[in-house]
Formats: C-alpha cells, structure tokens, sequence
C-alpha cells in the first residue's frame, strides 16, 4: 500500500556542516520513503485544475521536499467557474488519476478526501440519509385531559421530514407507559383521560439538515447520518460508480474532524440502545431530555452516549475502513469531535489523525507571537497524544496531523514559529506530518494566487518558499528517526470515558479539542498524565476495549497488537465497568503490575444497577492490600500484584519503573525502540542553551549524536555504569537533536565535535551591499550597507511594501585561521537565510537560534560571505490592501481573518525584513 521508493537521507544532507562530513561514513540516519516527507493538504479550488498545472505543481512541491499531496475539492473562485470540474465526474476522475501517476512518477503519494469540504456529505444524500437529530415535544395534562392535538412535529422545517419514534407518559410517581401503540397514521392518540398530573413526551427522529461545508461543484448536499450503515453505504455507493471506469490509485482515504453539529440521533437508536443495555430508551426519554443534574439522568445519558459510540464506530468508521481496504487503500481519520471514544475511533483506522489550531508559547527568546496575529487557542500537548496513542496501542504504523491551522494571522507564519509547533507534536507521537495547507493555483493566476483561508500558505507563491527545504528537511530528518522501529513508552495509562459521558448536562457529547476545558482539563486522568510526563515517564492512553483484549505477564502489558508496556495506571476516576475492572485485574492474575490510584467507587449506567453494584464491591473486597512503605498499598494477585497509591511517582518507584531523569534537564524528549537500540528525540524550548551530561535509562555500547537541523552527526562522549549511560549534549534554546542510544560500538564514526570555550569573535563590519532578485511588487534599488537594518526602515518605500528575496554579499577577514571550530551567528533574521562561504552552500538556516558552524569553510584571510534572506509575504499584502488591488474573490466564505472576520491588511504595521543588527563568528 505504501510507495516503495527509498532514497536516501544524505541527499537531503548536502549542506550539513561543522566538518561532520559525511562521505565515506556508513549510513547513519534511516532511509527516506515518500511518507518519511511532510505532506501537503491540497486545496482544489472548484476542482478548476487541468493536467499541465497539477504536473507543474507537484514538480514545485517534489523540489521543495514535499512527500505527497492529499486531494481535498472545495469551493472555488469568482471568475474562473469555466474551469470548475465536478465532484467523480467524469473529467474529475481523469484529473486525480493524472495527479496519482504523476505523483508515484516524482516519487510522491497521493491521498483523497472521502468528499468535498467537509464533514461528508453531498447530493447522493437524500432526506432519509441525512444526519438526525432527536426532537422532543411535551403535552401536560391535568386530571381528566387527554391530548387533543394532533401528535406532529412543531418545527415548520421538520414537517413532513421527523417521523414519531415513541411517545410515553409519566404520572405523577415518575412511572413511564408507552403509548405509540394508541397512536394512528394521522398522528392522532387514541387515550383515556389522565387520573393525575401527566406529562406526555413525544420523541421525533428530525434532521439537522446541515449540509456541506466549503463543498466543491459537485459536493453539495446534506451531511451523512454518520450513525447509519445504510445511510454510509449510499453514501460510499456514489465512489464506486465512479470508479467504473477505473479505480484511482489512492494511497489512504481522509476523514476531517468530526463537525456534524446537533447530529444526536439515528433512525435506529432505540434498537442499538436495547441491544447494548438490555432496556428500553423508549420509557426514560424525560431523563435523556432532561436539563436536570441529577445521578439518574447521568446514567441514562451514559448509556445513551456509550450506544452512539458503537454506531459511530461499527456504522460509519469500521465501514468505511473495510470499503478503502476492498480498493486496496487504507484510512486516514481525524476522530477528535466525534460523539464516541476517541481512542477507539482513531484505532480503528490505518492512520489516526490529529490537528494542531492556534499557537503554543514558548519560551525560547526572539521567537515573534504578537497577540494580535494569533488565536487564542493552544495546543494541548495532552490532547494531541490520543492519535498517537491509539496508534500505538492498535499497532498503526503511521500517526498524522493537520499541522499549523491558524498558526498565525495570514501571510505572517514564519518557519521559526512553525518549528517548535512541530516539535510538539513530534514529542506527542505524530510521525507523519500534513501541512494546512497548499491550494492548488494555475500559474496564470496572479500574486498570492488562489488561497484557502484557513491555510497557512504553504504555496509556491508565498516568498518563503526558496527555503521550503529546510523546514522539510528537518521534518525529513525527524520522521525517518520516527517512522523507525516501534514506539517505546513505558507506562499504559486507562481512560475513564465513562466519568465524561456521565455527565448530566447535554446530550450527545463531542469530544472536541475546543472544548477541552470541559470534558478533559479538569480530570485526574488530564493532571496525572502531565504530571507523570512531565517527571519523564513515556505514556500512551488505553480505552476499555483495548484493555480488555490486552494479556499481561511479568514483562508488563501486552496489547492485542503486541505493543508491550511495563505496568498499567488506572488513575482516579468514578465510574468503571465491571467488564473494564475485570480485564484490569485479568492482566495482574497473568502476572502484571497494575497501578491504581484510587479505586473506582461505581459502575455507570442504569440497567441491573444494584446488582453491578454488589458485583463491584465483591470484586474489590477480593484485593487483599498489605502496606507496602512509602504510601503503598499492595495486592498480590494471581501471578502479579496490584498496587495502590494516591501518588503515582511513589507506585511507579516502588515497581522498579524508572523515569527518564533527563528532564531534570530542561529537555523535552520521545524515544523509539529499533531492535533494543534507542533513539532519543530531544527538543530544547527552554529559554536558554544546554551544556550537559544527561542520563539515559539502559546501558549502551554508544551514543550517536545526530543534529535533525542540518543532518550531521558523530559519537557522543558518553560513559555506562550499572544501568545507566550517560551522554553530553549541547543545544541552543530553540534546537533539536537525536541521540541513538546502540547495543553496537559506532567505531567507524567521527567523533562530535563539541563547542568548548569560546575565545574571541569576529565581527562583519564591513559594507554589505544588499540586492533585491525575486518577488514584488516593484523590485527595490540595490543598497550599501554600513549597517545592517530592516527592509522597511531604509527609507525606500519599494523595500517597505516588498516581499521576496534581498541577498548580501560582504568580506571578513580571518587572521589566521586556528584549530577547534567557527561558529556563524547572522542575529535576527527575517525571516530566513540561505548561507554561502567563499562560494560554497553552507545551507539554509531557517529557524531560532539562527547559528551555524563554518569552521570547514573559512580559510585565513579575506572571505566572502553571501545570505540570501526571504522575508513574509505580508508587506506586499499590506501594500495590495492600501492600494484596493483585488486579489480575493471566493465563493461561499471569501477570505477572513484569525478571527474569521473579513481581511483587511491596509493598517498593519510593516513587519520586520532582512538581517538586523550584528552578525558575527564566535571562535571556540
């Protein structure tokens, strides 16, 4: 299923440095395949695309390291309707095909929504297939009353569409009687006058009629009732007629995220209800409306959520998985928002999928979050870990994202900030990353060209572009470390869902990344995982269902994808199924540590409550706990133990589980097993440099140093002792590095040259004579520089409102060249450089801390030094706005702002262009 192209990692090498040199030396880093590369979400704006411009296209997207694209239709623009192709007409087909062949022909793959905009949907679906909502009329009745009215929906939009699906009367005492049987085809309800106060409810299967967003020609419709089979069956029936003529070489199928708003039915609720629970939703329709916060309507809207799950994840999900793998394709899913168990959703497809949106604050000085060109929305580093672990727990090779949506205001995203935002989600598990986005955009179209306006223009117009390869080669570099072996986390963490479907208030509940203040942040669950991390345990989140399919031994726990994890914490939650709490202690009985930290005090729902009830205290009253010191509590059962303890760092202690003490440090890391060596992926967002010897949990033969930001590597000084090894590392705030930790000596390689004292530096004093080569509007003049300023304050309003490319050229002398090394430091760039020493590339440098060793390149004497340096696009856009040139013309949404109001650039303050200040060689 995955393309079988490998090149090699040193292609995307050329430029490293420090005289790491790297010919001749074995190959240290992995292989790079396509999905090794960052891909690209692929606007097709009104699907107006044509065979000459997509080859162009992905030639542009295959030089600047791009992996693959996933084809998403949308909405298109004003003036070019001519152009638009339908949705699997046809001529469409014809285009993805060509986009496919082309594609594997540069060594890339290609992905396809499963639809247009989003969520799906389209003209297959009709009113019986479209998403459902429950509605809920009342009647009250006094003694002696009957209902005189007929029993139809109120709503003028629903009539004629919700059809009555039960109808129940409560007295006075609370007690339910079911009165659909009494009820003809005319709606009209054949009772005896009530005998006390009644309440009469009536329960309708309405349609939401949302249809769907941003689609393309050809797209437009309702959404999918995601709930219904059937419903996802005709939906997915439109595909194959499609493909008579030829299927698509798809690499994966794409689901966005869950965005089916007020979707809290299906035609077959009552049935899957009955099925799951063994009681009839029919008879507690006054508790699932209910706006009270009582234990009751708690357990029946538990009940309730926990049966739209399973229709969510057997109905739609596994179903459409099974429908991409009979064309011989995979899934690729975004389940966050979904109304279910998120980290069942995500483990039920080939690749889960999660989204950062918004920006993160770092610490890490001179990176720019201006708050006015950001939303106020940070990713959770928590969160992002359920696709990943999902992953992980199912045996999925592969965890994507939605990577930089809304990062900053339009046209203002540097690749310094999308650095650590990456990071982030490197450190989360993901592997895989997707741009948000690239829109697709005829080379006839002018400056910016065609823009989604939720993207953050990763486009061939967008004047950062000529170093595109950097950030993709550090991306490259990270995911071929990634992609390798198998994740190594420790501790397997259980999620108590059932505490969050619990809740009275609402209905359906979307577990949404927006709202993860309400149904996450506040939990235990949420707490002890930052905590433990935080303190350097590696986790992974397990559901019910993956527990109960887990074995356990001496060695730990072991899902049913042969993932192996040293002990399972339960951390302190409420409500825990019986079946859950029996799966737990199964995996203690075949020999394995289980953690509590508290146990749980009930079971959720509401059928046979009491008898559950009894059942859960008869099973805890079986653990016979010891104190065991230190705060904990221990249980032997069977061939393991349990343990129990209020503080889990002291449980994890008393279990022989070490944490990685290299946090002490400051550092942030993951780590991957291959064959019991270890990769050590590690990231500095502290706000200062790094000089130390950190402790690696395991003894090593030898520790590799290998820098992700410009591919070179070499031995690090290191030492084992007992179970420990040690290794010096050195990181600038804002850097990366990764250590392979190998049970093999690394003889052959170079050792890393480290930075000692530094003894003196050397300043660019001299002119700098600065010409502007590509971008616009207008080219400014050719400068002399005496010293060194932004763009926008050298008093040429050309270089004020340019955006593009200005490259520097100046001498420096070097007394006399020494031993030990040279280090390159060019100070604030705006926004990034591509760097060239008496002629020779020494490569792009893109992001924070903006240094570079250039030891091999300097010589004694005069040298000549050259920074090409691309600025953002913003100033251009700024000018465009002042001068009310038209360069945004959509249908449907236009184009808007973070704030999703319309864009307006016309009062921005200039941003920052160019080199600024000193730059400088520091000699160590």
């Amino acid at each position: 299923m995955f393309i079988k192209r490998f090149l090699y990692i040193s292609a995307l090498c050329a430029t490293a440095t420090a005289g790491m040199a790297q010919t001749k030396q074995p190959l240290v880093w992995p292989k790079v395949k396509a999905e090794t590369r960052p891909w690209t979400r692929w606007w097709w704006m009104g699907s107006a695309v044509d065979q000459k411009n997509i080859g162009m296209l992905l030639k542009k997207y295959q030089q600047a390291g791009f992996g693959g694209v996933e084809v998403t239709p949308i909405y298109g623009a004003v003036g070019f309707e001519n152009r638009y192709v339908d949705f699997l007409s046809p001529k469409w087909m014809e285009m993805l095909k060509y986009t496919s062949s082309t594609a594997a022909k540069l060594g890339m793959g290609m992905d396809m929504n499963t639809g247009t905009g989003w969520p799906f949907g389209g003209p297959q679906i009709k009113t019986a297939e479209a998403a459902t909502k429950l509605i809920v009329q009342t009647y009250k009745l006094n003694p002696g009353e009957i209902v005189k009215e007929a029993i139809r929906v109120n709503d003028p939009k629903q009539q004629g569409i919700a059809v009555l699906q039960a109808l129940v009367a409560y007295d006075e005492k609370g007690n339910a009687t079911d009165l659909m049987s009494k009820v003809d085809a005319a709606g009209n309800l054949n009772m005896q006058p009530v005998t006390s106060k009644t309440e009469v409810y009536a329960a309708f299967a309405g349609k939401t009629l949302q249809k769907v967003k941003r689609a393309a020609p050809g797209g437009e419709g309702f959404t999918l009732d995601h709930l219904s089979k059937p419903a996802t069956d005709v939906y997915l029936a439109r595909f194959a007629n499609a493909y008579k003529a030829g299927k698509p070489s798809v690499r994966a199928y794409f689901n966005d995220s869950y965005e089916v708003y007020g979707a809290s039915w299906s035609p077959t609720m009552f049935e899957e209800f009955k099925k799951d629970h063994g009681y009839d939703l029919r008879l507690h329709i006054k508790e699932l409306d209910s706006k009270e916060e009582s234990e009751t309507v708690g357990r029946v809207k538990s009940d309730y959520r926990e049966t739209m799950s399973n229709m969510l994840l057997h109905n739609f999900t596994q179903n459409w998985t099974n429908w991409a793998h009979g064309l011989k394709s995979i899934t690729k899913n975004q389940s966050h928002g979904s109304p279910g168990n998120l980290l069942d959703l995500y483990g039920t497809v080939d690749i889960p999928e999660i989204e950062t949106f918004g920006s993160s604050k770092f610490a890490i000085p001179g990176i720019r979050r201006d708050s006015a060109d950001i939303r106020n929305v940070d990713p959770n580093p928590i969160m992002l870990k359920f696709a990943p672990s999902a992953a992980h727990v199912n045996g999925k090779p592969l965890v994507s994202s939605e990577t930089f949506t809304w990062l900053t205001e339009h046209f203002k995203t540097s690749y310094s900030q999308c650095k650590p935002e990456v990071e982030q989600l490197f450190l989360a598990g993901v592997n895989h990353v997707f741009y948000h986005g690239t829109t697709y955009s005829p080379k006839d179209v002018k400056f910016p060209g065609w823009l989604f306006y939720a993207s953050m223009n990763m486009v061939p117009d967008n004047s950062l572009w000529s170093h595109a390869a950097g950030l993709n080669g550090y991306i490259t570099r990270v995911q071929s470390v990634l992609q390798a072996g198998k994740a190594d986390n420790e501790v397997l963490m259980y999620w108590p869902v059932y505490d969050a479907w619990s809740h009275p208030k609402g209905l359906e509940m979307t577990l949404a990344i927006h709202d993860i203040d309400d149904w996450l942040m506040p939990t235990k669950f949420y707490k002890n995982a930052l905590e433990l991390q935080k303190n350097g345990y590696s986790i992974d989140f397990a559901s019910d269902l993956a527990l109960s399919k887990s074995a356990g031994s001496k060695a730990g726990v072991k899902t049913s994808a042969s993932a192996l994890y040293k002990t399972l914490v339960v951390p302190e939650c409420t409500l825990m199924p019986n079946e859950t709490l029996q799966s737990i202690l199964k995996l203690a009985q075949q020999g394995a540590t289980v953690i509590f930290q508290k146990l749980p005090e009930g079971v959720p729902g509401l059928a046979d409550l009491e008898a559950r009830r009894v059942k859960q205290k008869q099973i805890l009253a079986a653990l016979k706990f010891t104190d065991a010191g230190s705060g904990v509590k221990q249980a032997i059962v069977g061939f393991g133990k349990v343990l129990l303890s209020g503080d889990l760092d002291d449980a994890l202690n008393y279990a022989s589980i070490p944490a990685e003490k290299l946090v002490e440090s400051g550092l942030k890391f993951i780590r991957r097993d291959v064959n019991g060596s270890k990769y050590y992926y590690l990231v500095n967002h502290t706000a200062k440099a790094i000089d130390t010897r950190i402790p690696l949990n395991g003894k090593f033969a030898s520790v590799t140093i290998m820098d992700p930001q410009n591919g070179a590597y070499g031995l690090a000084a290191s030492s084992s002792a007992q179970n420990k090894t040690m290794a010096r590392v050195q990181l600038q705030a804002g850097e990366a590095m990764i250590l392979l930790a190998g049970l093999q000596a690394k003889a052959a390689l170079p050792k890393w040259k480290y930075l000692e004292k530094a003894t003196g530096e050397i300043e660019l004093k001299n002119p700098w004579n600065l010409q502007f080569i590509q971008g616009g509007p207008v080219i400014p003049t050719a400068k002399k520089l005496d010293k060194l300023k932004s763009w926008t304050d050298l008093g040429d309003n050309d270089a004020v409102n340019f955006s593009g490319t200005g490259v520097y050229t100046s001498t420096f002398t070097v007394p006399a060249k020494k031993s030990g090394e040279y280090v390159l430091d060019l100070g604030q760039v705006d926004e990034s450089a591509r760097v060239w020493i008496n002629g020779k590339e020494v490569g792009i440098l893109w992001s924070i801390p903006f240094k570079t060793r250039v030891g091999s390149f300097l010589k004694t004497g005069e040298n000549t030094i050259k920074v090409e340096v691309d600025n953002l696009m913003a100033n251009r856009i700024r000018y465009m706005d002042q001068n009310k040139m038209e360069w945004r013309k959509y249908h449907e949404i236009n184009f808007v702002n973070i704030n999703y109001k319309p864009f307006d650039a016309s009062n921005w303050t200039p941003m920052p262009s160019g080199l600024i200040g000193s730059v400088k060689i520091v000699k160590y």
